[in-house]
């Protein structure tokens, strides 16, 4: 069964490897690390593969394009549904599409066949499976964690990837070696179906509610809705699309810099993806520590500098032996940036929207990924990879700057400990569930000099409402009575209010008593519901 995250013992040590000790934690984490070492197997020959069947920079920097754009456009799809369907499910088919994308890619290069253009195709369908898998794993893992261990099972989940990163490249670059590219995706299938069995085995147990299952279009608005009345998800969405923008750079272009040096071939781009992995994983295990010492802003911006440093060091470096330490520097500022991101965006979402807003989340890290690939690419064909990659360090600097007022610890925390309401006072009559729409007033009386500390709450209340999927809000001034205030808010339908209700947190409570003190009433505000009634043409 399923351990909720109130049922984590909270009082255990938050160390880096305290959520191994989790049964549950420790077979999804397993099943992760598969999945990334198929990713980074896959990705690695893909990126190879592609420099034999094109010298183009832009073709060769559009693969890691190709992979990350499908969870730009499919990553709010793919989180609503890990919203509404059973999660287990959902995670089994996203490895058996990836195994079955495997297959294909391996038959296809076994016969000779597979061309510039269709590689980006076939690494475009693969990175759907992405796409897919990644919103649901994320909205999984704060479920079975405590919230005093969040950020170390978030900094294990980086060292999965980054383990990967070595794992995947070392796997790939030697079977590339010996055997031919289309072995790799044929492992990587293999592997992808090991991963699907691992989460078979997790017995998941689904919240049941007594509502009806959202709709998969109106759970996108909801999702799209929140965010958007979210200040924190904002900042995090703005930062994470630009470090990626410019971070990605390095990625892209990897496999033309490491044909450059001194030596260089494919041994040589393994081992230096090799080092950035290794970098990442030694970061992720001292994260409690740098947390200790530097607050999560300091963290993106020290890390961002580093990755600025990293690709100068990269791009001017003569060989291997300068370029490997500084892609070990590369992958600790990656994983210091990403966990303090990532850590940021789960603490900003409620566990209802969490998997749609993780998905919103890769959406803008993957965009910042994919334009910035094909951006740098696109430099890289028109000067040299040396330039762009001076270009990228360059526009990382800038950024550091420019954003600094966009800050993490500035946001105010929020409890988002479940509360739910009732409908008070409840219906006089029978309601469909589909009954629509349904407009909620209630009537303040408020002291004309508390007018305008009211209306500043007022404003919260509108995200805050919006946020749990209203379709509109709006606050009245009655004309003859300046006291006389009224709030008023429209849901979709009767089961849609009820629904809302069920989301209210307690910082939704702490809200409304914030509200209820500028009341000057005898009696509590006055609460109306009316329900649209269909009428004949």
């Amino acid at each position: 069964m399923q351990p909720s995250a109130s049922e984590v013992p909270q009082e255990a040590p938050s160390g880096a490897l305290a959520p191994l000790r989790l049964p549950v934690f420790r077979m999804l984490w397993s099943a992760w690390l598969t999945a990334n070492v198929c990713l980074w197997m896959n990705d690695v020959a893909a990126a190879w593969v592609m420099t034999s069947l094109s010298s183009d920079p832009a073709m060769v920097a559009l693969v890691q394009s190709a992979s990350t754009l499908p969870v730009f456009l499919l990553g709010l799809p793919s989180g609503a549904l890990a919203d509404i369907v059973n999660r287990r499910h959902w995670f089994m088919f996203t490895q058996l599409w990836v195994a079955v994308v495997g297959v294909v890619l391996a038959t296809v290069s076994m016969a000779g066949q597979l061309s510039a253009p269709l590689l980006l195709a076939l690494v475009f369908t693969n990175g759907i499976g992405l796409a897919m898998r990644w919103p649901v794993f994320a909205a999984i893992v704060p479920e079975i964690v405590g919230k005093r261990e969040l950020s170390a099972a978030l900094a294990l989940n980086g060292v999965a990837m980054n383990a990967s990163r070595i794992a995947g490249p070392i796997a790939a670059g030697a079977i590339i070696a010996s055997l031919g590219s289309a072995w790799v995706f044929a492992l990587n299938a293999a592997l992808s179906l090991v991963a699907s069995y691992l989460v078979w085995r997790w017995r998941y147990e689904p919240r049941h509610s007594a509502l009806p299952g959202e709709r998969f279009v109106g759970a996108m608005r909801v999702g799209v809705q929140h965010v958007r009345q979210s200040p924190g998800m904002r900042v995090v969405l703005l930062r994470v699309f630009v470090f990626f923008l410019q971070a990605t750079a390095l990625i892209a272009l990897l496999p033309l810099q490491a044909q450059r040096l001194e030596g260089g071939g494919a041994g040589t781009f393994t081992l230096l993806l090799a080092c950035m992995g290794a970098g990442a994983i030694a970061a992720a295990l001292s994260l409690p520590q740098l947390r200790a010492r530097w607050d999560r802003d300091q963290l993106v911006e020290y890390g961002t500098l580093i990755n600025a440093a990293a690709m100068v060091g990269v791009a001017l470096a003569p060989n291997v032996w300068v370029a490997a330490p500084t892609m070990v520097l590369a992958g600790a500022a990656w994983i210091s940036v990403a966990n303090s991101l990532t850590i940021t965006a789960q603490l900003t979402l409620p566990n209802w929207v969490r998997a749609r807003g993780m998905s919103i989340y890769q959406m803008a890290l993957m965009a910042g990924n994919a334009v910035g690939a094909a951006l740098w690419g696109y430099v890289a064909s028109h000067t040299d990879v040396r330039t762009s990659l001076l270009a990228a360090a360059v526009t990382a600097v800038a950024m550091v700057a420019l954003l600094r007022r966009h800050r993490l610890e500035s946001l105010p925390p929020e409890d988002l400990t479940p509360h739910p309401a009732k409908i008070e006072p409840p219906p006089a009559f029978y309601i469909p569930p589909e009954a629509g729409p349904v407009m909620v007033t209630i009537e303040y009386f408020v002291a004309e000099d508390d007018a305008a500390a009211f209306t500043e709450v007022m404003r919260e209340s509108r995200r805050a409402r919006l946020r749990q999927g209203a379709l509109s809000w709006g606050l009245l001034h009655d004309s003859t009575d300046p006291t006389r205030h009224v709030e008023y808010f429209l849901d979709e339908s009767w089961v849609e209010h009820q629904r809302r209700m069920d989301r209210i947190t307690a910082s939704d409570r702490q809200l409304r008593e914030r509200r209820l003190a500028f009341h000057r009433g005898d009696a509590p505000p006055r609460v109306r519901r009316y329900v649209g009634e269909t009428m004949a043409d």
